[in-house]
């Protein structure tokens, strides 16, 4: 069984995207963008040097414009992070505050204790999951 060029390097790219979705890393999936278009190039009739070079060029592009992109970006706190908690930004009514700055709210059929983490003063109305701090939620306009 004789394989061309282009096959092995789709077969890289699926590589690339099975060892992704395993692990959860972005990057590699800026590795197999840079190995399809190898195989591109492979289809395209260019030799073995030329496909490795564009392949090359597009992935350390990729992985690069990614690296820079995400460091640009400030993460957020992992209690305040909604890609790790789905209540984050989820709207509560607040019917009360105490003077300290806490309330008593219900939440997905439960009752939270809830702290004012906004600015300025706390008023009783419709607030926003800012954050969460145990069993705590932290709450802003």
């Amino acid at each position: 069984m004789d394989w061309s060029p282009a096959t092995l390097w789709w077969v890289a790219a699926g590589v690339l995207i099975a060892a992704e979705l395993a692990t959860g890393t972005f990057y590699l999936l800026m590795l197999a963008l840079g190995v399809v278009v190898a195989a591109l190039a492979a289809h395209a009739g260019l030799g073995l040097n030329a496909q490795m070079i564009l392949g090359a060029v597009v992935a350390i592009g990729a992985v690069t414009f990614w690296h820079l992109k995400r460091q640009r970006r400030p993460l957020a706190p992992p209690q305040a992070n909604r890609d790790l908690n789905l209540d984050i930004g989820e709207r509560v009514q607040v019917p009360g505050w105490t003077p300290e700055g806490t309330a008593e709210v219900s939440y997905r059929g439960a009752a939270w204790r809830a702290r004012w983490a906004g600015s300025g003063a706390p008023a009783p109305g419709e607030h926003v999951i800012a954050a969460i701090e145990g069993t705590q939620l932290l709450l802003r306009r």
